[in-house]
């Protein structure tokens, strides 16, 4: 379950915090330029020159817990970003907000919830801030706690009613973990609060995630119509796909790329419908032109899904060596390990 927690969206990078200490701390940023590139085994060679070098000790050992982070060694990043947190002078800083972010989050993959929950309490008892409260609540209802959750969910609602992408996430955590019922009452209320100033790409956007699929494709073909918005095709060619129109859902990607310079998510979503449509040479091609675009974002779902096409052309061997690569960057990936596990059977 803790591995369903949505956290990455919201972790604070504060590229000012670094930025403002711009040449004075060259090889922190070079490790967290690494870390951004995903190549951790620089990253940690940046950080230990940094430590010899006698740069910003907090920076330091933030990186590291970033760093640890990425390697899935949870245990060793709540150490870090304690210790960064120690190494404040008693004066509250942004930084200081950030490594509390940070720290719940470890704390959560851990499945320490109520560590993670006293970071957002300390948070929150220093600043009304809309992430705090909605992590908090994510947290609750890992927990089990619907009800603490659901104040933290509707506080963050009262903070910015009209964030409809906050309330799209409230719902995706709720029904995660069960309450898909209580997520479809947020959506609901969306809707019946205030129809007339959602935009088209809202109103898509909320009749998809409420399952009324003919709806959002009504709303979502409107949007497209004014706007190259990527949303817009991304949802009105997965509405699509829900409605099992794979050739329309494809072209509708198609279109979009045909239109806009490279765009990895609408790749890899071109890519997922080809499999669906059994075109694996398609996909094959899809995802690789997604990776192509070095969005650090979709690395990880490129990756996979390359190697699981693979898998369905019958190409056991090439499948076996790309999930192999795949698990050294992303090791607690309990689906691609058993993945690889019957990829070896299979060679």
């Amino acid at each position: 379950m803790k591995n369903r927690l949505r956290i990455a969206a919201v972790l604070l990078l504060l590229a000012g915090v670094l930025a403002g200490c711009s040449g004075k701390n060259e090889n922190t940023e070079a490790g967290m330029q690494a870390l951004r590139d995903l190549d951790y085994d620089a990253a940690a060679i940046c950080f230990d020159s940094a430590e010899e070098a006698g740069e910003n000790a907090r920076l330091i050992a933030r990186g590291r817990g970033i760093l640890s982070m990425g390697r899935t060694d949870y245990e060793a990043a709540v150490d870090y970003f304690t210790a960064a947190l120690q190494g404040s002078n008693g004066q509250l800083e942004p930084i200081d907000y950030d490594l509390n972010y940070y720290l719940a989050a470890a704390q959560t993959k851990l499945g320490d919830y109520v560590a993670a929950e006293s970071c957002y309490d300390a948070i929150l008892a220093l600043d009304e801030q809309e992430d705090a409260c909605f992590l908090r609540g994510n947290v609750r209802i890992a927990s089990g706690r619907f009800e603490e959750a659901r104040q933290d969910y509707d506080r963050v609602i009262a903070m910015d009613p009209d964030n409809y992408g906050r309330i799209i996430e409230i719902y995706n955590e709720l029904s995660a973990f069960g309450y898909r019922e209580a997520g479809l009452e947020y959506l609901q209320a969306v809707l019946d609060r205030g129809k007339d100033k959602l935009t088209d790409l809202e109103k898509g956007k909320i009749h998809y995630y409420m399952g009324d699929y003919s709806n959002a494709a009504l709303s979502l073909e409107a949007a497209r119509s004014v706007s190259a918005d990527p949303e817009s095709y991304l949802y009105l060619g997965q509405s699509y796909e829900a409605m099992g129109e794979y050739n329309y859902a494809s072209n509708v990607y198609e279109n979009f790329l045909s239109q806009v310079e490279g765009n990895a998510v609408i790749y890899n979503q071109l890519g997922l419908c080809y499999m669906k449509m059994g075109n694996y040479e398609g996909a094959l091609t899809s995802f690789g032109e997604g990776m192509k675009l070095g969005d650090a974002a979709m690395a990880q779902s490129l990756s996979f899904n390359e190697a699981v096409t693979y898998e369905y052309l019958g190409r056991y061997h090439e499948a076996a060596l790309l999930m192999e690569n795949y698990l050294k960057t992303y090791p607690d990936d309990a689906v691609a390990q058993r993945e690889y596990i019957f990829l070896e059977t299979r060679e």
